[in-house]
């Protein structure tokens, strides 16, 4: 690094490598940025001067990938840009620790399950390896669960910091957070409490998705559809006269579940059997028949079996109908072991048996033989592929349980709601603007509240207590609730206020509430965590709204979604003012990158194989919202810009441009006196103007796009054409000239640059200038103004054509580039000619040309003909 004057800015020396080189950057300077605190936050400042992002936490849990790469990037490219254009840059990190993720991989990596009847073990040590069949995996209590959920999350967020420091991203890493951590606990719990005050959270028993492999409840935004196969069974309802009346379904287990059938109100078929009685086959129990208008007559026999539960849609009729529930299948995912009261015939009952206590695959096998045995199905099962409800993490399909659970108020069943709510949305700004439609929709299509209730262990624990009445039966109109200086609490481990620990599950004492706030119920606070609600009223203050929140846009549905409907519910307001939403990373077969099919990237290869600066460019090459393939061929081209950059930087510099060179000032600016110069910077002035309402308007990527047309054109072109006159040998007035203009653009270049290759150009600034480039304000035309006033933008363009075609002739010729040209005849039109001979003294110099014909003519384009090469002979040589 350049050596510096205390007290200034300027280095008393120059300090250009001999071999300037990528590799080594990363870990030098990280190391310095962190040492100097390059990218702190300074909370000494006022909301105006503050650009904040809420930044995305990563599952730590989950293993690295390309898209971490990909969309981080993109991010910490316009949080450089803000911090260089005069923001004070707040940027934190999170780690999305707790929850699903974390538990199945502790499970996995340990060989371990969680337990929460087991008591806490001081002593307990994990297994050095776990055993191969899970039946072997030792049982643990909660607490010691919890430790290595903590232990192991604390090292997977290290790969991650790793990751991301090579990276080059410029978050304060000082401001951390994990949403599992104590502060994240509080602020979690405290939203809650809040909410629960307000009314806007509140708890039901109610029909919930339910993941039988996980033993918890999932939410709206979780679901996914997957097509599996399925079959209808054709079976027959018997009317009092003994007229069977047919229905189709593809869930006949649940026959012992039936509560009504239901068809359409306009279906003549079935309209005399409205409000009248039919009796269920095998259980022979009494069901009414209903109109709705959701049955639909087209789809199978045109009247349904309604049962409690098998769809979505029989919860619908379930709660519109007022039908009685019949649940049967348990949170284990099997029949309730004991015959329901409402079987009440001795053939009923037995046949129940059969089924009793059998998981879905078991049930629907003997329903299915007892059907045949009696003669109640007809024909052969069809075959058919379908949509199921899976728990996107899960394998198995979701079942519909009743339970008691908690819910947050989202719009699903309050239209003013989902209208604030869509108002919100519109109050942000959308990169891409279209984003904003997935959004509407989304809200749109609710039909019901957020549940965010989980039954896990590694998790926000609900901070709620209930009392048990004389009975032991719990209270849950009237829960006993922690006071907010008491946050976190957990209590599992800790007794509510007015009690103590031996009243714990026993009548007329307390239970805890034994479950968890969904992840998204704590990672929709991000906002909030990040800037102190709750905790610190003045970083608050100065940060929220936030400025921005990126994320990919396939959890618009969650993430974005969630965190607006907590701003809403605890501020009032937007959470952010601008949301920028990345796209996926697809394969060589244009199929999105994921973990689940096998085709990722492990990002440590390309960034060891191109370095950081390489990958970075790759990333923000790519539009916001633009799904993008993985192309190391861009990794290349990436590469190769940096290499340049480092070996044109240094050339300019080997010449003698300083930072006195640079054009600062109206007065400095009357040392560019050549045309070729003024052209340059003229062209310079557009880049920075062009560039910046690019970044301005969020495309970043089209920034880099035109920045690094203007530096081939300025390397290829430019630095060649100048290279004569730079070393003096046209004297010192068009030396001094040449040397500002190509210090003003090195400048210039350095700080367009720096969002996207942050290393190359910090590297390059050290050689030359004190401090960082990246606390060094976003270029402007200013001080060159004068200069480029009037000044011919096309000059340099058209005599880097001229060279072209002297170049070209010289290729096509088989001669080496410095070959002397005798004559040449260069025909454009009058203007083309006018800007060749504004140039001619560094044509003739670079081309080293001896004599031009300039003629102008009525044609399209410059050419460049009858060049008469000086070649040498073998005896001359």
């Amino acid at each position: 690094m350049a050596e510096n004057t205390l007290g200034t800015d300027t280095p008393v020396t120059i300090n250009v490598p001999d071999r300037p080189a990528l590799e080594g950057l990363e870990q030098k300077l990280t190391s310095r940025w962190a040492e100097t605190k390059t990218y702190a936050f300074d909370e000494n400042t006022t909301r105006e001067q503050v650009y904040s992002i809420d930044t995305p936490p990563p599952t730590a849990s989950g293993s690295l990938h390309v898209g971490h790469m990909f969309s981080y990037t993109q991010t910490d490219v316009i949080a450089r840009y803000k911090r260089m254009a005069g923001k004070n840059v707040f940027y934190p990190l999170g780690w999305d620790d707790n929850g699903l993720p974390t538990e199945r991989r502790v499970q996995n990596y340990y060989g371990v399950l969680c337990d929460p009847a087991i008591a806490y073990d001081p002593d307990f040590k994990a297994p050095e390896k776990p055993a191969k069949n899970q039946r072997d995996w030792p049982r643990i209590s909660r607490g010691n669960f919890i430790e290595l959920c903590e232990e192991l999350a604390t090292e997977d967020e290290k790969v991650f910091e790793q990751l991301f420091t090579t990276l080059g991203l410029s978050v304060d890493w000082s401001r951390t957070y994990r949403t599992i951590d104590a502060h994240s606990r509080k602020v979690s719990q405290l939203a809650f409490l809040k909410d629960l005050e307000a009314g806007n959270a509140y708890m039901a028993e109610a029909p919930t998705m339910w993941d039988i492999t996980f033993r918890t409840a999932v939410a709206q935004a979780e679901l996914e559809d997957k097509e599996r196969e399925g079959a209808y069974h054709r079976i027959s309802f018997h009317r009092p006269d003994g007229e069977k009346v047919w229905i189709e379904t593809t869930r006949p287990e649940l026959l012992p579940a039936c509560v009504a059938l239901v068809a359409h109100p306009d279906d003549e078929r079935y309209q005399p059997l409205f409000g009248t009685k039919v009796t269920s086959p095998l259980f022979g129990v009494e069901v009414e028949v209903k109109a709705h208008p959701l049955a639909q007559p087209d789809k199978g026999a045109g009247i349904a079996m309604v049962c409690t539960f098998g769809d979505t849609t029989d919860v619908t009729w379930w709660r519109e109908l007022q039908l009685d529930t019949r649940a049967l299948i348990g949170r284990d995912g099997r029949f309730a072991k004991e015959t329901p009261e409402w079987i009440t015939s001795a053939e009923g009952r037995e046949r129940y048996e059969r089924m009793a206590g059998a998981t879905v695959f078991s049930a629907q096998k003997a329903v299915v033989e007892m059907l045949v045995e009696t003669g109640e199905m007809e024909g052969e099962p069809k075959k058919i592929m379908h949509p199921v409800k899976f728990y996107e993490k899960g394998d198995k399909p979701l079942e519909i349980v009743a339970s008691r659970q908690w819910y947050i108020r989202n719009g699903g069943r309050d239209a003013d709601r989902r209208e604030k709510l869509i108002e919100r949305g519109r109050e942000m700004n959308w990169h891409p603007a279209f984003m904003r439609s997935r959004y509407e929709n989304w809200v749109e299509g609710l039909n019901g509240d957020w549940l965010i209730s989980r039954q896990r262990f590694f998790g926000v624990p609900f901070p709620v207590w209930y009392k048990l009445d004389a009975e032991g039966e719990p209270d849950y109109e009237n829960p006993i609730l922690p006071d907010a200086a008491s946050l976190p609490v957990d209590p599992a481990s800790e007794v509510p206020a007015g009690y103590t620990e031996d009243q714990r599950g026993v009548a007329g004492g307390f239970i805890a509430d034994p479950d968890v706030l969904d992840t998204w119920a704590t990672s929709s606070l991000t906002p909030q965590i990040a800037t102190g609600w709750g905790v610190d009223d003045d970083l608050h203050s100065k940060t929220f709204p936030m400025d921005l929140h990126p994320q990919g846009h396939d959890i618009i549905r969650t993430w974005l979604f969630s965190t607006a409907v907590r701003a809403e519910t605890l501020a009032g307001s937007v959470p952010w003012h601008n949301t920028a939403l990345s796209g996926w990373i697809l394969d060589p077969d244009r199929k999105k990158m994921s973990k689940s099919k096998g085709n990722v990237v492990v990002p440590n290869d390309v960034l060891d194989k191109y370095g950081s600066d390489a990958v970075r460019y790759w990333a923000a090459s790519a539009r916001l919202g633009a799904d993008t393939a993985y192309d190391e061929g861009q990794m290349k081209i990436g590469r190769r810009l940096a290499i340049k950059l480092l070996n044109a930087s240094k050339f300019v510099l080997n010449l003698g441009a300083t930072q006195d060179s640079v054009i600062t000032s109206e007065q400095q600016a009357q040392v560019v006196t050549n045309e070729l110069d003024r052209s340059l910077l003229a062209r310079l002035a557009t880049l920075v103007e062009e560039a910046t309402r690019a970044f301005e308007n969020y495309e970043y990527a089209r920034a880099l796009q035109i920045s690094e047309t203007f530096f081939w054109s300025f390397t290829d072109d430019y630095v060649e054409l100048i290279k004569d006159r730079a070393y003096g040998a046209r004297g010192e007035e068009e030396q001094a000239s040449v040397l500002a203009a190509l210090a003003t653009t090195l400048d210039a270049m350095l700080r367009l640059f720096a969002p996207f290759m942050p290393f190359a150009t910090d590297e390059v600034w050290s050689w030359w200038r004190a401090g960082s480039v990246h606390r060094a304000p976003w270029p402007t035309a200013e001080g060159y103004s004068a200069v480029v006033n009037g000044a011919d933008a096309e000059v340099l363009p058209t005599v880097g054509l001229a060279l072209g075609g002297l170049r070209k002739s010289k290729s096509e010729a088989k001669v080496k580039q410095r070959t002397e040209v005798k004559v040449a005849t260069i025909t454009a039109d009058a203007s083309s000619i006018a800007r060749v001979r504004a140039g001619e003294a560094d044509l003739k110099a670079a081309g080293n040309v001896a004599e031009l014909n300039l003629v102008e003519g009525d044609v399209d384009e410059l050419t460049v003909s009858d060049v008469e090469l000086v070649v040498e002979t073998e005896e001359a040589k």
